[in-house]
């Protein structure tokens, strides 16, 4: 996990003409604090994002703009200082991320247009894996459709998810910026606060968008971390990023799209045909974000010492650690709640996708285990989600759901493995994920007796005479009249 607990303050990258670049930065003025405080990467009119200037944004503007630049300059300051929307400026995270994308990977491979051969490949290949799943689920197929994706695509199609999960941590943050001050204090400071929380969301949207364009260049579905980023029903893989997953394992190119189109697809099929799953998920982020902590303190004193033109101090003290899960039992429970429940689903997915694969792939063992290496070194997925939610995987926890599953397949079948989906109250916890065999042999519970007798007890609120009752009631008539 990052060091800052949320990530919030990524590093300043060295500029890619080493000494140079920092002499250049110095003679536009940007010699003074930190390169890049928020990392915007570049405004437009200053050479575009990641141009000259892109170092220091502020130097940019002031120090080597020409006539025809300034105004755009001025214009995007304009909107960074005015945001009034959410905790997270998502235009500025939706704009860094597509440029991000646009810049290509560490490796030099850059994102390109799906053309018709490869849109088709990977329908071929979702159908196909839907095949093979039948055989190891009893869950239907969930991908009404089946999509190949660009990187930029990605980005667009996941924007909603992640704002879904990233605003409840961002809006603890936008909050404590507003409280910091005393209460008649606020009347007074409501410019300054104001602009506070526009750099804020501004800051986040910046952190964000970096975040999630690096990772749209590693991902190879919509379902990497666990979670269903993309829209209902439809199943996505990225080609480009396939081609680089597979470019040094020795497997054939088909064999690791399939293997791949199996994990999309049976995630699929678990957040189709499980309605409660995805709010459960979302809910268990909600609830973690509402137990983080924030140093007061330490904001009151950045508050106090707040300068307009020297804006990076916030980038600052969000890189000293202001924020902190609270430990608390309810965080703690709340952080095990959603460990368990992400633990869940990618152990069923990997116990599902092995048994649909092992018996029609020789590669499946080894595609299975580089994924697993992939996990326990803390993949891009599991790094992300970590940096934006400040939570991490546990490898352990993953293994240890596995095994789960596939037990529960040796023990009850398909069905009755599967049938654990139908409430929430059913599915192991963390505790059953430290002695799966336990669970594994535990009595099972016969639901069917449950809904019986709930049917017997509906049946007879309709009116219908219970004999057993009136017969009891005619031998109390008979009685000695004692009580």
């Amino acid at each position: 996990m990052s060091d800052t607990p949320f990530g919030f303050g990524l590093p300043p990258e060295e500029p890619d003409d080493g000494d140079e670049g920092k002499k250049k930065d110095q003679q536009s003025g940007g010699g003074q604090g930190p390169a890049n405080p928020f990392g915007f990467g570049g405004l437009p009119g200053a050479g575009g994002f990641g141009g000259p200037g892109a170092d220091n944004p502020f130097a940019a503007m002031f120090g080597s703009l020409n006539p025809s630049d300034l105004g755009a300059a001025f214009q995007q300051l304009g909107q960074m200082l005015s945001y009034e929307g959410g905790p997270v400026n998502w235009d500025m995270a939706k704009q860094i991320a597509r440029q991000t994308v646009s810049q290509g990977t560490a490796d030099g491979t850059k994102d390109a247009s799906i053309g018709p051969a490869e849109r088709t490949a990977v329908e071929e290949a979702v159908r196909l894996a839907d095949l093979w799943l039948d055989d190891a689920t009893s869950l239907p197929s969930g991908a009404g459709s089946a999509v190949a994706w660009s990187r930029a695509e990605w980005v667009e199609a996941t924007l909603p998810a992640w704002k879904e999960l990233v605003d409840p941590v961002a809006e603890r943050v936008g909050t404590a910026m507003g409280d910091v001050l005393p209460e008649e204090m606020q009347a007074m400071a409501g410019p300054l606060i104001g602009m506070m929380r526009s750099m804020g969301g501004a800051m986040f949207g910046t952190q964000i968008g970096q975040a999630v364009g690096v990772l749209a260049g590693e991902v190879v579905g919509s379902t990497d971390i666990g979670l269903p980023l993309g829209p209902a029903g439809k199943a996505a893989l990225l080609p480009v990023n396939i081609e680089t997953f597979g470019k040094d394992l020795g497997v054939p190119k088909e064999e690791v799209r399939l293997y791949l189109a199996l994990r999309e697809a049976a995630h699929q099929r678990l957040f189709a045909h499980v309605p409660w799953l995805r709010s459960h998920l979302f809910g268990a982020v909600d609830g973690y974000a509402r137990g983080i902590k924030v140093d007061t303190a330490k904001l009151e004193d950045v508050v106090g010492q707040f300068d307009p033109q020297n804006p990076e101090q916030l980038q600052d003290a969000l890189q000293q650690g202001m924020f902190q899960p609270e430990d608390t039992p309810e965080q703690k429970a709340a952080l095990a709640r959603l460990e368990t429940a992400l633990a869940l689903v990618e152990g069923w997915v990997d116990a599902v996708v092995h048994a649909a694969a092992k018996p029609r792939l020789s590669s499946a063992d080894a595609l299975r285990e580089t994924l697993r290496r992939r996990r326990a070194s803390g993949g891009p997925a599991e790094q992300t989600f970590a940096t934006l939610i400040g939570l991490e995987l546990r490898p352990r926890r993953l293994r240890d759901a596995s095994r789960l599953w596939a037990s529960l397949t040796d023990a009850r079948g398909v069905d009755g493995r599967d049938a654990l989906w139908a409430h929430p109250d059913m599915l192991p916890t963390a505790t059953d994920l430290d002695d799966p065999d336990g669970f594994v042999h535990r009595e099972q519970i016969d639901f069917s007796e449950l809904d019986k007798m709930l049917g017997e007890a509906a049946s007879g609120s309709t009116g219908k005479p219970d004999l057993k009752k009136d017969d009891k009631s005619k031998d109390d008539d008979k009685g000695d009249g004692t009580e």
